[in-house]
């Protein structure tokens, strides 16, 4: 084996209907975004997505208590060395991929995603979120939104201090903004009419 492990219901790594890789971090900066991550995750499980994500508290926690209560597949992708230390899985992961390095975890959200939710978080959803902009700029336009104020915060310093910026061969078609539940709503809606990367 290569350090790969799957459990639970992503065993047979089918893939029925659409799939949401959510970004968040273990500490909320306020109980509106913990709240918003849980709406968010209500909103993707009704209209069909399952949901993949750290597996651990604060807003994955959040977001994963929202899919689960609507009853969405909720799996949670970790690093095989690194599970004991980080902890139990919160208690709404449903399934379970343990991963041997870094890349091969990033690799796998964003070769299963159909859509990308980035909030706040630490360096580790920094991470996540970048890998996930160069992604769709350069690999497969898959849609990512930011909801919340801590992430638009952060993508309008990153669009001031030019680390994110659209040319004719990086479009940015693909990103959204959501400040409120509604606002993630109207873009779940919109994908279904709506091309990837389109406007």
């Amino acid at each position: 084996m290569n350090g790969l492990h799957l459990a639970g219901s992503a065993t047979g790594r089918a893939r029925e209907g659409r799939t949401a890789v959510f970004f968040g971090g273990v500490r909320p900066s306020s109980a509106e975004e913990e709240e918003l991550a849980e709406e968010i995750g209500q909103a993707l499980a009704r209209a069909g997505y399952q949901l993949l994500h750290g597996g651990y508290n604060g807003l994955m926690e959040a977001a994963a208590r929202g899919a689960s209560s609507e009853g969405a597949p909720v799996t949670a992708v970790t690093l095989a060395d690194k599970h004991d230390e980080w902890g139990a899985f919160n208690l709404y992961a449903t399934a379970s991929v343990h991963l041997p390095d870094l890349g091969a975890r990033l690799n796998h959200y964003l070769d299963h995603a159909d859509l990308v939710i980035a909030m706040g978080g630490g360096i580790g959803t920094l991470h996540e979120l970048t890998a996930a902009a160069y992604y769709a700029t350069t690999i497969r336009p898959v849609p990512v939104v930011l909801a919340g104020d801590t992430a638009l915060r952060l993508l309008a310093f990153l669009r001031e201090e030019e680390w994110l910026y659209e040319t004719p061969t990086r479009p940015l078609g693909f990103l959204r903004t959501a400040g409120s539940a509604d606002a993630f709503r109207t873009h779940l809606s919109a994908l279904r009419s709506t091309p990837i990367g389109g406007s």
